[in-house]
């Protein structure tokens, strides 16, 4: 029994999907960007779009429209959300996997704030940038949503790494925006 228990945990992050969320809009190329960077690391990935069109910086919007979605998706689904009005600081870089099995990649900067409250946080680990970064991209500090997170996101969706080589393990919270919690669960 504890053999099958560990094999469908590893498995869970190999369904082979990302979806992608960002404030980066569409009309240039950063998105394909970093979708281009995804299938460079497996070109059998399924790429999938939750919204490109949360409005520049709104941390608040992106960890609504997570919490709207994330429960319809198979676990194993790695999500990327890039919404960083903090890029080129000190805020940390993780990888969120949910009691559900879903992980999701982003800095920690609020946008975890309601899928920690209504998902729960199974594991939270710090991506070590040295192992889970694009080779070639160690000297640019301001597109860590291509040069770490959908590279990391790719890794992981593929079974290229296993959630323990993502980084170090980090305490079971992340940053949390002050939000009123609802009397009942609303449907979307």
């Amino acid at each position: 029994m504890f053999i099958l228990f560990v094999c469908a945990n590893t498995i869970f992050a190999q369904n082979k999907t990302i979806v992608f969320q960002t404030d980066f809009g569409l009309k240039d190329g950063a998105v394909s960007a970093m979708k281009g960077v995804a299938m460079g690391v497996d070109s059998s990935l399924k790429l999938f779009d939750l919204t490109h069109e949360i409005p520049a910086y709104n941390i608040w919007e992106a960890a609504y429209r997570l919490e709207q979605t994330i429960s319809y998706w198979p676990a194993g689904t790695v999500f990327v959300s890039v919404v960083d009005p903090g890029v080129g600081t000190d805020r940390k870089s993780v990888v969120l996997k949910t009691q559900a099995g879903h992980f999701i990649v982003t800095p920690d900067n609020g946008t975890l704030t309601l899928l920690a409250t209504s998902q729960g946080v199974e594991e939270v680990r710090e991506i070590d940038e040295a192992v889970n970064r694009r080779k070639g991209s160690e000297k640019s500090y301001t597109f860590h949503g291509r040069d770490v997170y959908a590279y990391t996101a790719a890794r992981l969706a593929s079974g290229k790494i296993k959630f323990e080589e993502v980084g170090k393990q980090l305490p079971n919270q992340v940053v949390s925006i002050p939000f009123q919690k609802l009397c009942c669960k609303t449907e979307y």
